[in-house]
């Protein structure tokens, strides 16, 4: 009996009424709620132009250790499950950008050191700015009236 009702609950979604249904994202609902399911809850809120540390676990031989990235944001994608978000660092006088995957089991942890304060949503032209051209302003919080 179980399983009918669970059959039948999937068999609607397959309906012709689900056909062309105007969700934000075109996905089965079916899909949709797999993806949903997948999706971290311990994400930070951050955006581009802010300092970040991201702990990415890496895999060495059978041991396992994290590994820290810290850069600044320069850019995001919010795509559910699909999100990503690009990292920049000067690392020995070169700069390493390393794009990670926002909901992945590698990235273990998202840690956001400092807010920067930019009016743009992508920061690529920071790849052509060096030394203090390529400082960003931090966002200090709001003062206090009285």
């Amino acid at each position: 009996m179980r399983l009918a009702s669970i059959l039948s609950g999937v068999r609607d979604l397959f309906s012709p009424a689900h056909i062309g249904d105007s969700t934000m994202s075109g996905k089965h609902p079916l899909v949709q709620a797999v993806e949903n399911a997948q999706l971290k809850t311990d994400i930070p809120a951050f955006a581009p132009g802010d300092t970040v540390v991201v702990q990415v676990k890496v895999k060495e031989g059978d041991r396992e250790r994290l590994q820290a990235f810290e850069g600044v944001v320069i850019a995001k994608k919010n795509r559910g499950l699909n999100s990503a978000f690009t990292v920049r660092k000067i690392s020995s006088g070169v700069g390493v950008e390393r794009v990670f995957q926002t909901h992945s089991p590698i990235v273990a942890k998202i840690e956001v050191k400092r807010r920067g304060d930019v009016r743009r949503a992508k920061l690529y032209y920071l790849r052509e700015l060096s030394g203090k051209a390529a400082r960003i302003r931090e966002k200090l919080p709001a003062r206090k009236q009285g």
